[in-house]
């Protein structure tokens, strides 16, 4: 797997409303992007510190995995994002070496990344997303 850096930390929210002010006005960063992931029931919202993003992610529906996450465990780190050079060979080098995969291809995520993740039960507990950018962005 050939990682060049953390994309994006994914911290889970109950309100975007109530979560981007601390990012703002207490951290200092900037909100550049809000965006609602239909397909994953989430609402996101970006900051960058550094080439690192912070995504947060709010629930849209009650069925999404952002609210049985929060319900379980509350608010807070969700997941962590690597960027990688091809995310389907990545998922096939992580089958081959018995990771456990939640996608076993590449889909639509935030920001147009194409996206996929290893489950947490293989990955010491850490929910592990892979990204890579759109091979037909140009």
């Amino acid at each position: 797997m050939n990682i060049s850096h953390i994309e994006h930390l994914g911290i889970a929210v109950k309100s975007l409303e109530q979560a981007i002010p601390y990012y703002e006005q207490i951290l200092g960063f900037k909100c550049y992007a809000v965006e609602e992931v239909a397909d994953q029931k989430v609402k996101t919202a970006f900051f960058k510190a550094g080439q690192t993003k912070i995504e947060l992610l709010e629930p849209t529906s009650p069925e999404s995995t952002i609210a049985k996450f929060i319900e379980k465990r509350g608010e807070g780190i969700h997941h962590i994002a690597f960027t990688v050079d091809d995310v389907q060979k990545s998922l096939d080098e992580a089958a081959e070496k018995g990771i456990q995969l939640i996608d076993k291809a590449p889909r639509k995520g935030a920001e147009g990344l194409e996206i996929a993740f290893l489950h947490p039960k293989s990955t010491i507990g850490v929910l592990t997303e892979l990204c890579q950018q759109p091979k037909n962005k140009e």
